[in-house]
């Protein structure tokens, strides 16, 4: 079975997302014959690596809100990480452009790190607030994952697996991804959204059963919450 996510590393709901599923593929028999594909996804290409605004900030400005009612929903966000056993800091995260985060995990797969290096990603963002569109901060993050920290220089240098990023959000575009994380099961069927673990559980338990064929893509659950280039889910 090969589920594909596509998400970006900036967005609560999916670190928060990937923890679920991980959880539901724990107690699932054939774990070793799942393989989990992480796809490009920017919520906002034309954000930029450094931003006066803060967390709060940025998402009040976004959603026309105040900075308080931007503070107390991510006091919720957080908390639902916190069942998950994730940390998340809005207080000293650094909002920033992801598009180099993502040519780095792009080279990490073809090096067989995918999986550490968008591990690191996600915890450099949410829980130790480093800025991971910064060149240092990116090597570090490369090297601690098994990577070659020279060859990982040269690939932020000079621009490389760019092609692959716009590849993989066009692809998105086409399947009408509208927000993030966005799962794809056997390029047939779809779950949007940071859904609960039971739902992931018995998504990955039919379709690992089912024999029918079908050349869409079908939902197998209401939309969840998701983060689009727009906004993140509040209520």
């Amino acid at each position: 079975m090969k589920i594909e996510v596509w998400s970006d590393f900036v967005c609560p709901f999916c670190y928060i997302g990937k923890r679920r599923l991980e959880e539901a593929l724990s107690s699932f028999p054939h774990r070793e014959n799942v393989e989990i594909i992480f796809r490009s996804f920017e919520l906002d290409p034309d954000v930029k690596k450094e931003t006066p605004l803060n967390i709060h900030e940025m998402i009040a400005q976004k959603y026309g809100i105040s900075v308080d009612e931007a503070k107390r929903a991510n006091a919720d966000i957080g908390k639902q990480a916190e069942a998950l056993g994730l940390t998340f800091r809005f207080e000293t995260m650094k909002p920033t452009n992801t598009f180099d985060a993502h040519r780095l995990a792009q080279y990490a797969k073809k090096k067989g790190k995918l999986h550490e290096v968008v591990e690191r990603l996600f915890y450099a963002y949410f829980t130790e607030s480093k800025q991971i569109s910064d060149r240092n901060v990116l090597l570090e993050l490369a090297e601690a994952a098994g990577l070659d920290r020279k060859e990982a220089e040269v690939v932020l240098d000079d621009g490389r697996y760019a092609e692959q990023v716009r590849h993989e959000e066009a692809i998105a575009a086409q399947l009408g991804v509208r927000g993030v994380p966005f799962f794809v099961l056997n390029q047939k069927y779809a779950i949007s959204g940071a859904q609960p673990v039971e739902v992931f559980r018995q998504a990955i338990e039919r379709v690992w059963t089912e024999e029918q064929q079908s050349s869409s893509l079908q939902s197998l659950a209401e939309e969840g919450k998701t983060c689009t280039d727009e906004n993140c889910t509040i209520d």
